[in-house]
């Protein structure tokens, strides 16, 4: 999800015993390391976004590992510099501290001390770059084009939109709740001929049974009660450019009879009208069921859904795309700073991980209002979902062994050998099973 590479210790010291040593005990921890012999090396390889930490001896000729503190602020105040002190050298080192030196570590130190220090300085580095990746994500996100996303899904999705927008079809956008329908069909009217025309948006689950047909087809003048408002209709007032019918599945049977000759003869007749009237409308409807299941139990009229089927969209939920999710809260996390007049929040660990491991049962709409309390400081819940679903127990299975399988990665940051080992399986068995769940080991691997 988070596309890292791992983060380089540069370890400075003209000593070349102890260099050569503590060299040997990052690598054997697995840790990469480059060994140097003065601080003008290593600032040589230092630029603001350098990926990686200094330790670094505080005594060494021409340029010592105070000025090097100094001199790596300067080129970026976020990078962690840890100082190996001699015994009277530490009052030094802990005035350092408060420069803004991430550790110091007194002579002499055992091997794991240093190794531990490294690998929280990693931590904090790591997070730092994963921040800076979401922050610049976010402002290159188009902003007049809110459907976010680089997955396979998205890009295909877009590429639809964009195509079928040129033509005057009516369309059935299905989805799940919160992932985007009525975004849909705003760009279908948007990048259509129809852009400078009426965008009506209607929500047929909360239209009253007893007013629905009024508030769609309206009320003719010669039938409208003296004193009562005009009343022309949503689909009248839609004429010329798009109308959305939003949960369309919950439509009344009365309506849908009379919204298919609508479709059908593109003309509306109001209520107490002599005659209908001619529409020129785009129609767009949204479902989050699957409307064949539901013309099969006799919910939904066939005629209205084979009427409405011509083109037929489908917005993948988050599920199906857990590589836009850090791409689309940082979109939101930007948006919901900007609105509250401050500059985006840093990302937690917490957080980092709750949108690694969390279902997102409520989609793209969940995800929003997630960024949103993070950007207010409210948090939330960050625990791991416990949100029941209708998943049959083999899909269950299947998705509790993929959080197994990514805990493992995350825990041996990409390295499949050491994850196959933790798990007590093959490392071909392994392999097998990243690929049947989609899971790159790469995108778990240190920065």
């Amino acid at each position: 999800m988070f596309e890292t590479s791992e983060l380089t210790v540069l370890f400075v010291d003209d000593d070349r015993q102890l260099r050569d040593a503590n060299g040997q005990s990052f690598e054997i921890a697995g840790i990469p390391v480059e060994t140097l012999d003065d601080a003008e090396a290593a600032l040589a390889r230092i630029g603001p976004d350098f990926a990686g930490v200094i330790v670094s001896d505080i005594r060494m000729p021409r340029v010592d590992g105070l000025q090097l503190l100094a001199r790596v602020r300067a080129i970026d105040a976020d990078i962690p510099v840890i100082l190996i002190t001699g015994h009277g050298d530490v009052p030094m080192a802990v005035k350092a501290l408060h420069d803004g030196a991430f550790d110091f570590i007194a002579k002499p130190f055992a091997a794991d001390h240093l190794i531990a220090s490294a690998r929280r300085a990693i931590e904090t580095r790591q997070l730092v770059l994963d921040n800076r990746r979401l922050r610049d994500a976010a402002r290159l996100a188009d902003q007049s084009h809110p459907l976010v996303g680089d997955s396979v899904g998205m890009r295909q999705l877009r590429n639809a939109i964009a195509e079928v927008a040129k033509t005057d079809y009516d369309v059935l956008v299905e989805g799940e709740t919160g992932t985007g329908k009525e975004l849909v069909a705003l760009f279908l009217h948007r990048w259509g001929p129809r852009r400078n025309r009426p965008f009506v948006a209607v929500n047929c689950g909360a239209l009253e049974p007893a007013a629905a047909e009024s508030e769609l087809f309206g009320i003719d003048e010669a039938a409208r009660p003296a004193h009562a408002p005009r009343r022309p209709g949503r689909i009248i007032g839609a004429d010329r450019g798009t109308l959305f019918f939003d949960e369309i599945d919950s439509m009344t049977q009365a309506v849908q009879v009379k919204l298919l000759r609508v479709l059908e003869e593109r003309e509306v007749e109001p209520i107490g009208a002599s005659h209908p009237r001619s529409i020129d409308v785009r129609f767009v409807a949204a479902t989050k069921r699957d409307l064949s299941a539901e013309v099969a139990e006799g919910r939904f009229r066939a005629d209205l859904f084979y009427r409405l089927n011509v083109i037929r969209l489908r917005v993948p939920p988050l599920r199906e795309r857990r590589d836009d999710i850090p791409l689309l809260f940082a979109h939101f996390l930007s948006q919901a700073a900007e609105q509250a007049g401050q500059s985006p929040p840093s990302l937690t660990d917490a957080v980092r991980r709750h949108l690694i491991d969390h279902d997102w049962p409520g989609n793209v709409r969940e995800l929003r209002n997630f960024a949103f309390r993070t950007a207010l400081g409210l948090g939330g819940n960050t625990e791991p979902s416990s949100h029941i679903t209708s998943d049959t127990l083999p899909e269950r299975i299947a998705r509790f062994e993929a959080r197994i399988l990514r805990d493992a990665l995350a825990a041996s940051l990409g390295d499949v050998p050491n994850a196959a080992r933790s798990l007590g399986i093959p490392r071909k068995t392994l392999y097998d099973k990243l690929a049947r769940h989609n899971i790159e080991p790469i995108s778990f691997r240190a920065v």
